[in-house]
């Protein structure tokens, strides 16, 4: 078969440009692309990987007057807090009674014998000033008779006596003062079943 068509002609300006709808190539050496930026690269920054002259200097220089500016800051003095206390409010719910007996039955004990060493000391002081000589005479005077000396107040308020008497005392305080504590704590118990107890404000010590 042989082409009726005859010589068809030749488009050299495809075979050399851009075809229809490309942007032709920028004139110029082809080098590596870089995206547009939104912001503006900070005083003293690079700019596709290369400083820009001129501004290394003026970004070193800012810091160094920041850091002198710190430097020369003082603190305020004017300005003072103030500590808060932190407190706490309890109540007191219930008292042991077994507790409160054993801790009243030590302090009874030690008020007991606060209170024997006590006599025997102001016995002692008594003694040395002589006043049971000068009121024990001027008692046997006025007792006393033709007969009989009259009532001798020193021989009756003898230091052995004394103590004998002050321990006496002090036994019957500790039986009473632990049982008195007990029945406080039963009473203190059924009362605060129905009030709810003591109260008490708890603060820290500053």
């Amino acid at each position: 078969m042989t082409d009726t068509r005859g010589p068809q002609p030749q488009y050299e300006g495809y075979a050399t440009g851009p075809l229809p709808g490309e942007r032709e190539p920028a004139p110029g050496p082809s080098g590596p692309y870089h995206p547009p930026q939104a912001y503006q690269a900070p005083g003293g920054g690079t700019q596709g990987g290369q400083q820009r002259p001129g501004q290394g200097g003026g970004t070193l220089g800012g810091a160094q007057g920041a850091g002198g500016a710190q430097a020369t800051r003082k603190p305020r003095t004017g300005a003072r807090t103030t500590p808060r206390t932190r407190k706490a409010r309890l109540r007191v719910a219930k008292a042991d009674p077994w507790s409160v007996m054993k801790v009243s039955f030590l302090l009874s004990i030690a008020l007991g014998i606060c209170t024997v060493v006590a006599s025997a000391v102001l016995w002692m002081v008594m003694d040395a000033m002589g006043v049971f000589e000068t009121v024990g005479g001027t008692i046997s005077e006025a007792t006393g008779s033709n007969e009989s000396n009259g009532f001798d107040l020193q021989s009756f308020l003898s230091l052995p006596r004394v103590l004998i008497f002050t321990s006496v005392i002090a036994v019957i305080d500790v039986v009473l003062a632990t049982a008195l504590a007990t029945l406080g704590a039963f009473i203190y118990n059924l009362s605060a079943g129905f009030v709810g107890g003591v109260e008490l404000t708890l603060a820290e010590d500053e």
